[in-house]
């Protein structure tokens, strides 16, 4: 029986899902932000407090190999390390935000931005795309007669 063993299982089999949650995570951990699905997203979350968490509590060379079992790039691992430790030094958990996005247009289904707290990526540039696209798309063309 599968009394309380929920995981969500992401639609695919286990170790599909693994390893795409291990490439996710280590997206968040280089770029800072990435945009999915939002169930994937919460998946996610959970697995990038975690690694900081890790990188926060213990001993360095312990703390390195157990990051190393959650991402694949050591450029991801170095930066919790020596980059996102400090960031959140006065910070106990919720390191990271599920920010709800919208709908994707193919399918519809639910998007949302992981995004690291007091990361340093502008939201405001990527809003400014959104908008210089909509106002190109709305523009009317002259009609010759």
């Amino acid at each position: 029986m599968r009394h309380q063993n929920h995981s969500k299982r992401l639609a695919r089999k286990p170790y599909q899902s693994r390893l795409m949650v291990k490439n996710m995570v280590t997206s968040v951990l280089l770029y800072e932000r990435i945009r999915t699905t939002k169930k994937r997203a919460q998946v996610i979350k959970g697995v990038v407090d975690r690694v900081i968490t890790i990188g926060k509590g213990e001993k360095k060379d312990v703390a390195i190999r157990r990051i190393n079992q959650y991402v694949f790039d050591d450029n991801a691992c170095r930066k919790v390390m020596e980059v996102l430790i400090k960031r959140y030094a006065n910070r106990t958990s919720g390191f990271s935000r599920v920010v709800p996005v919208g709908t994707r247009g193919g399918d519809g289904a639910l998007l949302a931005d992981l995004i690291l707290i007091d990361a340093a990526v502008p939201v405001e540039i990527e809003e400014k795309k959104v908008a210089a696209v909509s106002t190109k798309k709305t523009s009317s063309k002259k009609i010759s007669e």
